[in-house]
């Protein structure tokens, strides 16, 4: 049984990962929670001139949510089979700490979200509430770009370059798609001026262990070629989803410290799935 949480603003970005999500997932007993947050600033001035006298303000918008969602709930219900199992949740909060309470409530294994992707001139890599789960949740997170529809997991790979000693908790989802889709999956054994090689040899055991099919690629690059060969791998090799580990001095954190306006020239049309390192003690 999984838990999955669909964090939706009932845009066609979002629709399109609960399609996935729902299709990526079609054999295996779920229950999907398909959460919107809405904040006080979402309620416009026209929509306060037609609150009833005895509604609120609140509860007017609570109930918007709840019937659109009520909505998308019965097209998935009709379309799919009877292991899903979808749930409505509607918050009135900070969109982070409600994806946070979410998880915890919900016993969450995983968040699939939807962005944008890069587009424009701007380039812009995930939208602001993509990068705010990636960076203040724990859970593994699966972003799936817009306009990318479900495809067979036939081929995955992990980048990584060995900050941190991996826990085979933290890369259970990994392990799950791998196993669900029969993946063939490359790990990327990255290296560059911040590479650390007594890790990478611990890491490659500990991967034979938990993946003994996987292939590896060690690849030495400068960190400034490093996502430019990286896009090139996937595509060369017909890849059809990267994963990466989420961890301090990584390419995905270096990535968002040189960009703080998350922009960045990386246009692939793949999801995305972002697992989290554990945190070492104070």
């Amino acid at each position: 049984m999984k838990n999955i949480l669909l964090p939706t603003d009932f845009s066609k970005n979002s629709m399109n990962a609960m399609d996935y999500a729902v299709a990526l997932f079609k054999d295996v007993e779920c229950h999907f929670y398909i959460l919107n947050v809405q904040k006080a600033s979402s309620f416009i001035t026209d929509d306060m001139m037609v609150v009833s006298s005895s509604a609120t303000i609140y509860n007017t918008i609570i109930d918007a949510a709840k019937r659109s969602i009520a909505n998308i709930i019965s097209k998935l219900e009709s379309s799919n089979n009877n292991k899903h199992h979808f749930h409505s949740v509607v918050d009135y909060d900070n969109f982070i700490d409600s994806i946070n309470q979410a998880c915890n409530e919900y016993h969450i294994d995983l968040i699939v979200m939807g962005t944008k992707g890069a587009s424009g001139l701007d380039k812009v890599l995930f939208g602001s509430n993509t990068v705010r789960v990636i960076q203040r949740s724990d859970m593994p997170v699966l972003i799936i770009p817009d306009g990318c529809s479900y495809q067979p997991l036939d081929k995955i790979a992990f980048s990584t370059n060995h900050f941190t000693l991996f826990e085979e908790e933290k890369i259970d989802i990994l392990k799950t798609l791998v196993r669900l889709s029969h993946s063939e999956l490359t790990i990327l054994h990255v290296a560059d001026e911040h590479h650390i090689a007594q890790k990478q040899a611990m890491n490659s055991d500990f991967f034979k262990t938990c993946f003994p099919e996987a292939s590896h690629e060690y690849v030495d690059v400068n960190s400034k070629e490093m996502i430019e060969y990286i896009k090139n791998y996937l595509l060369n090799h017909n890849v059809k989803m990267l994963a990466m580990i989420s961890e301090k001095h990584s390419f995905l954190e270096r990535l968002f410290i040189r960009h703080p306006v998350e922009t960045f020239a990386f246009n692939i049309k793949l999801p995305f799935l972002v697992m989290h390192s554990l945190k070492s003690p104070n």
